[in-house]
């Protein structure tokens, strides 16, 4: 493989072969020759070398090629702006091209929030903006709050909105968040024990199937949402991972944007599994988890029937958290299903490549974060 300028378009493209194939591939990627894009490229790369190895590759290279699947640039006005409401608009607008939907609902909008609420919001009077977030909001708020002003500004100078950004001298680092629960797994036989709890369970064993694919693949939640049947070929024993679904209902790429192949092996409890809550005829437009009522899964949903809600003053505890209370297993959030599997799937002697290869992650990030030395004693799981 190598990665080329092409002498014409001037922009990078991929030039590969793959055994089998008698032609020399080549993908354009439209884009310019720099370090970030480099980075972007490589990333497809391995989507493609991934491919290749699981005999999953598209000669069309339909799958793999470049473009901006979000809206085209927008153009920007190029007013002189002092307003910080009106610069995080522009700055939002301009955001929507280059990041997923979902980071705009979730965290531009929160911060449009903060912003409707300042007493000034010249952007000359930062220092005014940031003593009112002191006294009016967490440290840690503050932090996030300036850091994203900061963001913005620095855009808006180079968008030449601005000439100056008032808040570089207020920027403040950001604490990194220590490793908790949020990065432990359960043993194989605590992952039982909840897979049997919600295959008993009079109100929620409705979900266990989406509890056990979620333990016997490693997918993030909301990659499981996504999932419709198209994604899954005949005799389940692969499955195309490539879209996300959140709690906005909106469908996006996998939270890195790599794209996988999983493999269920067959006769495994995966494959079984799949067979059996598999409809016949199957529309393939159809989503395989659900919530009881056929609608989209979400993780507020998730978080109900593992931990459990508070309703009228009365606290309804979910099947994970009513395991944990009974000091049956400890308490670990719905995530712990991806670090469990990946755990176990190292525990029973899968390298790291491969485990990474499966989650849909970087080699690094599986040896840092999805490794638990405390369950490398328990027994492996079927995958």
């Amino acid at each position: 493989m190598a990665v080329v300028v092409d002498p014409k378009s001037k922009k990078l493209i991929i030039r590969f072969r793959v055994g089998g194939y008698p032609k020399q591939f080549y993908l354009s990627t439209g884009l310019k020759d720099t370090k970030a894009n480099r980075a972007i490229v490589d990333t497809r790369w391995e989507l493609i070398e991934r491919e290749i190895s699981l005999n999953e590759f598209d000669p069309t290279l339909e799958r793999y090629k470049f473009g901006n699947k979000k809206k085209a640039k927008k153009e920007i006005e190029i007013d002189k702006i002092t307003n910080l409401s009106e610069l995080w608009d522009k700055f939002t607008d301009y955001q929507e091209t280059q990041i997923e939907q979902t980071t705009i609902l979730n965290r531009y909008k929160a911060v449009k929030r903060y912003i409707n609420k300042l007493p000034t919001t010249d952007i000359d009077k930062a220092v005014a903006i940031r003593d009112w977030l002191l006294k009016n909001t967490t440290s840690k708020m503050v932090v996030v709050l300036i850091n994203h002003f900061w963001q913005a500004c620095n855009w808006a100078v180079k968008s030449k909105l601005i000439t100056l950004n008032p808040f570089t001298e207020l920027r403040m680092k950001e604490k990194r968040r220590k490793r908790g629960k949020d990065h432990q797994a359960f043993t194989s036989e605590q992952r039982d024990l909840i897979i049997k709890a919600f295959e008993q369970d009079s109100k929620y064993s409705y979900y266990a199937p989406l509890i056990k694919f979620m333990f016997y693949t490693g997918c993030r939640p909301g990659e499981a949402f996504a999932l419709t049947w198209g994604d899954v070929n005949d005799d389940c024993t692969r499955i195309k991972i490539n879209k996300s679904r959140n709690l906005h209902r909106i469908t996006k790429s996998t939270k890195n944007g790599v794209e996988r192949i999983f493999p269920a092996a067959t006769g495994s409890k995966l494959q079984k599994l799949l067979l059996e809550i598999k409809p016949t005829p199957p529309d393939r437009e159809r989503l395989i988890f659900t919530d009881w009522n056929g609608k989209p899964m979400e993780s507020v949903k998730l978080q109900i029937i593992w931990k459990g809600q508070l309703s009228n003053h009365y606290s309804y505890p979910g099947v994970v958290q009513s395991l944990a209370d009974k000091k049956l297993i400890p308490y670990l959030k719905p995530y712990a299903t991806r670090h469990t599997f990946a755990t176990l799937a190292i525990a029973s002697g899968v390298t790291p490549d491969r485990v990474a290869l499966w989650v849909g992650d970087t080699v690094q990030t599986v040896l840092m974060y999805y490794c638990h030395p405390e369950i490398l004693n328990s027994e492996c799981p079927d995958f």
